[in-house]
């Protein structure tokens, strides 16, 4: 018997072998293997992906403000270079071509000279002569139809900054209550007049409120007891005009607090 065993062939022993393989351990080959992985692969790669857009897009939020914060920095800055460079220029052109005509080519000369003429003029229109040369020459131009309206604007514009108190347009910055109660607007203080009536005299100021830049506005004729005097000086009281408010200081105070009351009803006759 044992002859008989031997006798069996190898290849039906092997075959016997595959058989008594399970089938469940069919997936454990390599191929299968390879057919898990790019699942698994493409998963990370979709995570990897979502982590780079989500960084591109915290970059570009904070490429943005940091711009952003630049410009908002760097342009007042560039405006004031600007508009300095140019008046550089404009005022250096006036001397300037003389001074080429003379063959000197020298920037900022003439500049300095203007600026020179400038003060000599302050200084000789002090004198008494210069102020006469001056009243004569305002005579000849208000006497010219359109130039007197164009210069007499220009010269209210000019007082309203001239460091000569005698001359100066605007006394004072005021704050009145207009239009309605709760409501104040800011303005300049020009002159002062008293109103006769009935019941007695009344001290009023005539106040300009800027309605439009600085030179257009209205008038309003307010008791000098409702007029809120706060310490600001004229020039202060005229750039927050010419920058629209932007230099408003964040706390105002009267120079005069008893100037502050609570609005008193109108007396009515019977």
């Amino acid at each position: 018997m044992g002859d008989d065993k031997s006798s069996i062939p190898m290849g039906s022993r092997e075959r016997d072998r595959e058989l008594l393989i399970p089938v469940g351990a069919a997936g454990d080959n390599p191929a299968d293997d390879s057919d898990h992985k790019p699942s698994s692969s493409s998963a990370s790669s979709s995570h990897h992906s979502s982590g780079r857009e989500a960084f591109y897009k915290v970059f570009r939020s904070w490429a943005s403000k940091k711009f952003m914060t630049g410009c908002v920095i760097l342009f007042p800055i560039a405006i004031t270079f600007y508009i300095t460079w140019w008046f550089i220029h404009f005022v250096d052109g006036f001397f300037s071509p003389l001074y080429a005509q003379l063959g000197i080519n020298i920037f900022g000369l003439g500049f300095i000279t203007s600026i020179t003429f400038i003060f000599l003029v302050g200084v000789f229109m002090s004198s008494w002569l210069g102020s006469s040369i001056l009243s004569l020459g305002e005579w000849f131009i208000k006497r010219m139809p359109f130039v007197r309206h164009i210069y007499n604007a220009s010269k209210q514009i000019s007082a309203a900054i001239s460091p000569d108190q005698n001359i100066q347009a605007f006394k004072e910055v005021a704050i009145i209550r207009h239009p309605r109660i709760g409501e104040y607007a800011f303005g300049f203080i020009t002159s002062t007049v008293v109103l006769q009536n009935y019941s007695g005299e009344e001290e009023l100021c005539c106040v300009y409120v800027p309605t439009n830049h600085l030179y257009i506005g209205d008038i309003f004729l307010v008791n000098s007891r409702d007029i809120i005097r706060p310490n600001l000086s004229v020039r202060e009281g005229i750039e927050i005009v010419v920058s629209v408010g932007m230099s408003m200081p964040q706390i105002l105070a009267t120079l005069d607090p008893r100037t502050i009351h609570v609005d008193r009803p109108i007396a009515r006759s019977s």
